[in-house]
This record gives C-alpha cells, sequence and structure tokens, in this order.
C-alpha cells in the first residue's frame, strides 16, 4: 500500500556544550526577502514558532516520533497553522519559511499532492467541530484536539512521504485510515499575492511593464520609491490600489538619469488552505498550510531604466526553483532595440530585441546555488539559495532516520525530555560549524591545561 523511495544520507550529529560561545553563519537567500520582508517569488513570510500547538505521539517506519501543528508568525502580521510534508527531515529553530507554489516544492512530482490538499480542507483545524470528525470517522472512544492533530498529520504522510506512519493513539489512528481511505484529489489553491515578474527594464521617457498582480485579496495597496518614478496602468492613470488583475507599469519621466526604483504591492487575506511554505536560505522541514489568521502578504518587483537616447539591449533577469527539472529556472528578459548576449551560469545567450530567454540551470538538491547573470547596459546579478524539491526518503536505497519530533532543532522548552527532541537526535544548517568550533575549542583547552600544568610544575 506504501511505495517508499529512499535515499541515502549522511548526518553530522554532536552533542556540545560550549558556554559564553556566540556562532554566526551568513546563509544564502532567494532574493531580498529575508532582508526587507517581502518575498519576491510573491506571497507571504513566516517565521516557525518553537514547539507544536497541538500533538501526540506517532512511528513511522516503526520509529517513535511527535506529530502535530506547528505555528508560524507572519511577517508584519498574523499567525498560520501548518502541517510537515518532510518527515525525516528536522526543522531548524526560527527558521524564515516563505510562500511557494507546489511546483517549487517536494509536491512538485507527487501524484497524491491533491489528496493532501482534501486532507487539509475535511480535517483539523479545518473542521474545528471535534465531535463531528470523530462522527465522519466513526469515532466512538475519547477524542481531543491532539489525536485529531496527531491523526492529520499521519495522514498527510503517508501521501507526502509515502512512508508507514501510525499514531500511537487508537482513536487518532482511526482518524488517519478514515483520511486515507477517503481522501481524493483536490487543485492546487492559488496563492496570496504574486506578481507576473520581479524584474522589468526599459527606457527614460517610457512606460515599463507591465507586471500583472495575482492574489485573493480584496485589495491591495501599491507604493514605489524613487524620485520622478510613479505606477500607472496601461492609460497611464496614477495607481494606489489594486485587485486580481491588475497590470501595473512604471512611468519614468523622460531625462531622468539611468537608474532603478522598487515597487511594493501589500494586502491582507486569509491564506488558502494547502499552500506550501519553504526555508528560507536553509534545509528545513517542508511545511504545508491548515489554518490562516488574517495575514499580511506582501510582493515588489523591481524597474531599470537606462536613458532615453541609449540604444541596444535593455535587460531584467528573473530566477525560480523548477522542481520538475531539479534546478532554477533564470529568465531574462530584452525590452531594448537591439538583442543582447547574456551570460547564465557561465553559459553565453543571445537574447533578442523584444523577446526573452529561459535557462534551467541544473542544481544538486539540498545544494546551495549561486547563478551569476551578466550582460551589457550594467546587468549583473546573481541569485542565490537552496534547492529543496524532495523529501528526505526520495531518492536512494536507503532511508534516513525519522526525525523524532517535528519540532524547531535546539528548541527544548516545549518537550518533555524523552529522547525524542530534535536537538538531540537531529541536526541543522549550524550543526557542522558548531561542531568544528566545538572541536578546536576543546583542543586548545587540552593544550592550555598543559601548559599550565607545566608552569606549575616548574
Amino acid at each position: 500500500m506504501f511505495r517508499i523511495r529512499r535515499r541515502a544520507t549522511t548526518r553530522l550529529s554532536a552533542a556540545v556544550l560550549v558556554a559564553g560561545l556566540s556562532v554566526g553563519g551568513a546563509l544564502a537567500t532567494a532574493g531580498v526577502a529575508a532582508a526587507d520582508g517581502h518575498n519576491p517569488a510573491g506571497g507571504t513570510l513566516a517565521t516557525l514558532k518553537s514547539g507544536l500547538q497541538d500533538s501526540g505521539d506517532a512511528s513511522i517506519d516503526g520509529k517513535s516520533v511527535r506529530a502535530g501543528l506547528f505555528t508560524m508568525d507572519v511577517a508584519g502580521g498574523g499567525t498560520l497553522q501548518s502541517y510537515c510534508i518532510d518527515a525525516h527531515t528536522p526543522t531548524v529553530s526560527k527558521a524564515q519559511y516563505q510562500e511557494v507554489s507546489w511546483a517549487q516544492s517536494s509536491l512538485a512530482n507527487n501524484p497524491d499532492a491533491g489528496k493532501i490538499h482534501w486532507i487539509l480542507k475535511n480535517s483539523y483545524p479545518q473542521v474545528g467541530d471535534i465531535a463531528a470528525l470523530a462522527k465522519a470517522a466513526q469515532i466512538t472512544g475519547e477524542f481531543t484536539k491532539n489525536d485529531a492533530a496527531v491523526g492529520t498529520q499521519v495522514a498527510i504522510w503517508r501521501f507526502s512521504d509515502h512512508v508507514q506512519a501510525e499514531a500511537k493513539d487508537a482513536e487518532a489512528e482511526k482518524l488517519a485510515d478514515y483520511l486515507e481511505k477517503a481522501a481524493q484529489s483536490v487543485q492546487e489553491p492559488g496563492g496570496s499575492l504574486s506578481l507576473s515578474a520581479p524584474a522589468v527594464a526599459g527606457k527614460a521617457g517610457e512606460k515599463i511593464g507591465p507586471v500583472t498582480v495575482a492574489t485573493n485579496a480584496g485589495t491591495a495597496s501599491v507604493k514605489v520609491a524613487g524620485e520622478g518614478v510613479k505606477v500607472v496602468d496601461a492609460s497611464g492613470n496614477p495607481v494606489t490600489g489594486v485587485s486580481n488583475g491588475a497590470e501595473l507599469y512604471v512611468d519614468v519621466a523622460e531625462g531622468t538619469p539611468a537608474g532603478a526604483a522598487e515597487v511594493t504591492v501589500e494586502g491582507s487575506v486569509e491564506l488558502s488552505v494547502g499552500r506550501a511554505f519553504t526555508g528560507v536560505g536553509v534545509k528545513t522541514q517542508t511545511q504545508i498550510l491548515a489554518g490562516s489568521s488574517q495575514s499580511k502578504v506582501a510582493s515588489s518587483f523591481t524597474a531599470t531604466w537606462s536613458e532615453k537616447e541609449t540604444t541596444g539591449a535593455v535587460l531584467a533577469a528573473e530566477a525560480v526553483n523548477n522542481c520538475a527539472k531539479g534546478g532554477v529556472d533564470v529568465k531574462v528578459t530584452n525590452s531594448g532595440d537591439e538583442a543582447g548576449e547574456v551570460t547564465i551560469g557561465g553559459e553565453k545567450h543571445t537574447v533578442e530585441a523584444g523577446k526573452d530567454v529561459t535557462v534551467t540551470v541544473p542544481v544538486k538538491e539540498d545544494a546551495e546555488y549561486s547563478i551569476a547573470v551578466t550582460g551589457p547596459n550594467g546587468l549583473d546579478q546573481t541569485f542565490t539559495g537552496i534547492l529543496d524539491c524532495q523529501t528526505a526518503s526520495e531518492g536512494g536505497s536507503e532511508a534516513p532516520q525519522p526525525s523524532t519530533a517535528p519540532s524547531p532543532a535546539g528548541d527544548q522548552g516545549d518537550q518533555a525530555d524523552d529522547g525524542t527532541n530534535l536537538a538531540e537526535t537531529g541536526s541543522n544548517s549550524a550543526t557542522p560549524v558548531i561542531a568544528g568550533v566545538a572541536i578546536a575549542l576543546v583542543v586548545l583547552g587540552g593544550v592550555t591545561m598543559l601548559v599550565l600544568r607545566k608552569r606549575k610544575t616548574s
């Protein structure tokens, strides 16, 4: 019944106690999401909170785990609830997450993604009436919110990771079985807010664009930063508020020196259940949305322009993960009057005037990437991030250990000391750095002790 695809992985685990040590590291992020609170890919940015909201015991392939609901705080205001869809990957404490499409997550090649969406829409917390949920699943024993969360998570794991997942509580297990059998394929939900392009280019004195807004928010505000620059519609009328389907242009006054401006679109909305969330600049457990309060959504694009007299290629570049192809799609658009030669990841390509070129740059799973894009008239961008397109159990001959508690690594305050905390058995992106620093400190301490002993003997 379960299709188990496994991948051999090696994890470095170390138990280190270092007093007074602060370790910092720079992790590559996609665009400027972490820096300014906006998600260039569109939609919501959120930070994973410590611990689980409603939880209980379960097992994956016979190994004990904790299962339940996560909560995330939205940048700018709002709260999200989510379940895990990558059971063998630990979460990273306080990791920042971005809303993405299924095509940009481990659901890209999963034929059961639609069934996960059905489970989310027909179980806890979307079905807040626990008694009604128990009746639907023909549960007669005592049934709690913890049982509902565990049963829902277990059912999701059976489709997201294709593992032998079971709930320890009889009522929770009965719910998981009911959800698995009843699940039907439901299409992917729409995003909260996205823009058709994160970058456009043109010439001063002309309208630059368009960029199309897609949102399920009623209205969203539009702001632009820059002198002699305004956002307008196709007729040239100034725009300060938009709704779904609106087209935006950047109007740059003639004679304005070459430059760039950022346009930000912001709104407030309840996000659609079933949206995927992946880590920003760090490998962490992929999440899927189970519930949302009214939350802030924001996205931005950059408009770049040359002076009116400039001739030649006028280029803009953008990048997005393509999980179906196992790489990163880099798109370069030429709004100039001549063809331009660009270099994408070390390879040269020609972009004709008024056309665009999309190149898929292969990237290894879980690998940090850095893709440089250069071209005429000042095009010089580097796209960085981590390709996270598979669950940790996909693609090999030996499965890694399941994360024994789907709670942020490093957080022990909300979990009982029962040996199931990720801080003890999992790993996060800082583990190798911390381990290396700890080893160096141990060696240094040993040398210091030897020197002191020799001085004392003398």
